[in-house]
């Protein structure tokens, strides 16, 4: 039997499809008391679960190779941790214009996230980039998050965080990289086994966000959160992620090429350093701002779509760049070896 596949021509992405039914799904049967309870264990169980699946996928080898091409990781960081807080802070001035102040603190908190680790490995293979950089840039930016994010809130969010504190880190620690330690320490027995089903991965990180949007939003209803955001100020904010975003891209796309950076790393570099993480952001996003987390994970979840869906785009036209078809063409050959006359390889993604 065929299998049936979501059509080329249809411009949203299923999995936005999702998300937007659980936002759906939390407004008409929020979580309540107990099933809240439960609902947030189930979630920080999930979380925990996925960042043990990341340990577990990501070669101890691939991670010391990629400290060598330090140049790139360190480009990745500064566009995730330097010049991503930077825009988020002059956007200050849109309040109250375009945002309200909960919306802004939920911008700027987007700002301080890591980067992506799956959606990124996935845009530069389709794009024919660097793979492996953008495994080390994703996950490296993942690890220091952890910790840089919380200390980036303190800093600019002050006490509007909400909940920061030291006891903030350790449990975020507790529920982000204790996991991926953990995974990493017995990759050695389970690492072939993920690697032989990658779908896992993918439906444990689809999976678990979609609990936490969940809860999230459930809170929220629960609350009367979402009285204080209208149309208006909500259509402000997706101009502004908009105009946020493309900075970005155009910023990595061209100050890599600028710093020296060839295609591959390029495209690598403006993956993982264009986009933030929802896995990451959701569970730090509960433990940072307690009962107003469902406000403050609103700007990152419209932003995480909107970088779906452009990206999408980006990686499929970089794919057919005459550069990338020649690299199809003509894969690399060791330099002791003559030329042959006929290539017939394909590129190793």
């Amino acid at each position: 039997m065929k299998r049936l596949s979501w059509p080329s021509w249809m411009p949203i992405d299923p999995y936005v499809l999702l998300l937007l039914g659980t936002v759906c799904l939390a407004a008409l049967l929020p979580a309540r008391d107990t099933a809240a309870d439960v609902a947030s264990g189930a979630s920080t169980a999930a979380i925990a679960f996925l960042f043990f699946l990341y340990g577990a996928r990501l070669s101890t080898r691939e991670a010391v190779d990629g400290l060598r091409h330090w140049r790139l990781h360190v480009t990745v960081l500064v566009c995730t941790f330097v010049i991503f807080p930077v825009l988020g802070l002059a956007a200050r001035g849109l309040v109250p214009v375009l945002l309200t102040h909960p919306l802004y603190q939920g911008l700027l908190f987007l700002t301080l996230v890591p980067s992506t680790i799956q959606s990124s490995i996935a845009f530069t293979s389709i794009a024919r980039g660097n793979v492996p950089a953008a495994i080390c840039a994703g996950s490296f930016s993942s690890l220091i998050g952890i910790v840089l994010t919380p200390l980036l809130a303190a800093a600019l969010l002050g006490n509007s965080g909400g909940g920061f504190s030291a006891d903030s880190i350790v449990k975020i620690v507790l529920q982000l990289l204790v996991p991926f330690v953990a995974g990493q320490l017995l990759r050695r027995w389970i690492g072939d086994f993920i690697a032989r089903h990658k779908k896992i991965l993918g439906l444990v990180d689809r999976g678990s966000i979609l609990l936490v949007v969940y809860t999230a939003f459930s809170e929220g209803m629960v609350r009367g959160i979402w009285h204080q955001v209208s149309a208006v100020r909500l259509a402000g904010l997706l101009v502004v992620e908009a105009v946020l975003l493309a900075v970005m891209l155009l910023l990595t796309w061209y100050g890599a090429k600028a710093l020296g950076f060839g295609r591959g790393d390029r495209i690598a570099i403006q993956f993982a350093g264009s986009k933030k993480s929802l896995a990451s952001g959701l569970p730090m996003a509960s433990v940072l701002f307690g009962a107003h987390a469902s406000l403050a994970v609103l700007p990152l979840m419209l932003f995480h779509q909107m970088q779906l869906m452009v990206c999408a785009v980006i990686a499929k036209r970089r794919a057919h760049d005459p550069e990338a078809q020649e690299e199809a063409a003509s894969p690399p050959v060791p330099a002791a070896q003559p030329r042959p006359a006929v290539g017939t390889g394909t590129t190793g993604r």
